[in-house]
Order: structure tokens, then C-alpha cells, then sequence
């Protein structure tokens, strides 16, 4: 393509007082089209912050009882075992469970409670429970300590 047939193709758009927006096409100058301008922005409404999400937002995480929306009850106590240690009968810390305050508050009771009712050891795990799936990892934890 020449230079000169990019030319004709080209638009100009020329405004005039009225704030009307004249299209014309060079190549056919026949054809001319308008529609109405919509008013000049100021220096001010440019400066204006623009509204929007924050883009640095991280996804908030749930923790697995909040996740499939568990209930801990110290009737259930194959549920809440897992939240003690197999053999110092300790409750394990949030960081390493990576429950919420308020479901490691609720387990912490609900263990207190199966253990004071008999249905829990105070020091060691069931032999029953000592096979199940562990809902997290003990040598890994989900949020780092400062010991």
C-alpha cells in the first residue's frame, strides 16, 4: 500500500463549537457522519482516584472445619482426637491444625469435655483412632512459629 492510499483512508476528525464530532473520510468525501461530543474532562476529574478492588487482596483461607462447616461435639470423638497428640495427649496448636481462633477455641473445649465425661484419654490416642487419615501435618505446619 502507498503512502497516499493510507492517507485517503485515513479519518479526520475535526470538532466544532457546537461540541459536534464531523467524521470525514478523506477517500470518499461525500460521506460524512456526526454524532454529539460528550463535554471536556478537567484537569480535576483526570486527578480523581478511579474506584476499584484491590488487586494485593489475598483470598482468604477457611480452615477445614469452617471449609465443609463441621461441628466439633465431644460425642464425636474420632473427630476431635485428631487435634490431640497420639502420645503426649497435648492439643496441637492452631498454627499447626491452621484452624480459626474460634474452631480451635471449640475443639480445645470439646476435647476438655470428652475427656472429663470418659470418652477421651487424657495422654494417649485410642488404638482405634490411631490409623485414621490426619486432616493436616504435624512436621509441617500451615503458618510458621517463632520457635
Amino acid at each position: 500500500m502507498s503512502v497516499m492510499h493510507i492517507m485517503l483512508s485515513l479519518r479526520i476528525v475535526v470538532s466544532n463549537r457546537v461540541g459536534m464530532i464531523v467524521n470525514r473520510n478523506l477517500h470518499n468525501p461525500s460521506r460524512v457522519t456526526s454524532s454529539i461530543a460528550s463535554p471536556a474532562k478537567t484537569s480535576e476529574d483526570r486527578d480523581a482516584p478511579i474506584e476499584m478492588e484491590n488487586p494485593y487482596t489475598q483470598k482468604k483461607e477457611k480452615c477445614i472445619l469452617c471449609k465443609y462447616n463441621i461441628e466439633p461435639d465431644y460425642k464425636n470423638v474420632r473427630l476431635i482426637s485428631q487435634f490431640q497428640s497420639r502420645y503426649t495427649g497435648r492439643v496441637y496448636a492452631k498454627h499447626i491444625t491452621g484452624l480459626c481462633q474460634a474452631q480451635q477455641e471449640k475443639v480445645e473445649r470439646e476435647i476438655h469435655k470428652a475427656q472429663h465425661a470418659g470418652m477421651m484419654g487424657y495422654y494417649t490416642k485410642e488404638a482405634e483412632f490411631v490409623n485414621d487419615p490426619m486432616l493436616f501435618d504435624i512436621d509441617n505446619p500451615f503458618r510458621p512459629h517463632k520457635y
